[in-house]
């Protein structure tokens, strides 16, 4: 094919459409795989967000839900970004379940300022996560709720 010519630019646009096609279903497979939650519904509450996983995953966001509520006793239950979060002016702390996991998002800053004491976990900018197959450090997850809380640093 000769470059200009009429075949060569629609070889390069279907060229074009099919990576865009492979990548589209490569994410739409990756999402699926990591994300236990249909992307696509929106919750209202923490209690409908909870209840659709299976009851040992129910039990392990329980646990978290409670510490967040014993350390932050005035800050108001919601959902942000499709997650439970605890709010108080701005969202203090965001948790979500995934495949393997507990997610734990309490911004940058805490995760730099705990490091120290997350080395055993996997974290990433502004996140933690907590493993379904060890225990969960509830006294952590109080300690980084109650530090992003006193000093306004928030996901």
């Amino acid at each position: 094919m000769k470059m200009g010519t009429e075949d060569y630019i629609i070889g390069i646009c279907k060229d074009i459409r099919n990576k865009i096609s492979r990548q589209h279903i490569y994410n739409k497979k990756r999402k699926r795989e990591c994300k236990m939650n249909d992307d696509n519904k929106t919750y209202k509450t923490i209690d409908e967000y909870m209840l659709i996983f299976p009851e040992n995953i129910r039990i392990r966001l329980s646990k978290v839900r409670e510490a967040l509520k014993d350390t932050l006793p005035d800050a108001k239950e919601k959902i942000s970004w499709n997650m439970p979060t605890y709010w108080d002016k701005h969202n203090i702390i965001h948790f979500a379940a995934y495949k393997n996991h507990i997610g734990l998002y309490p911004g940058e800053e805490a995760i730099i300022y705990f490091a120290d004491r997350l080395k055993d976990y996997k974290t990433s900018k502004g996140a933690i996560q907590f493993q379904y197959d060890e225990p969960i450090p509830l006294e952590l997850i109080s300690d980084i709720a109650k530090w992003c809380y006193e000093t306004g640093n928030h996901h």
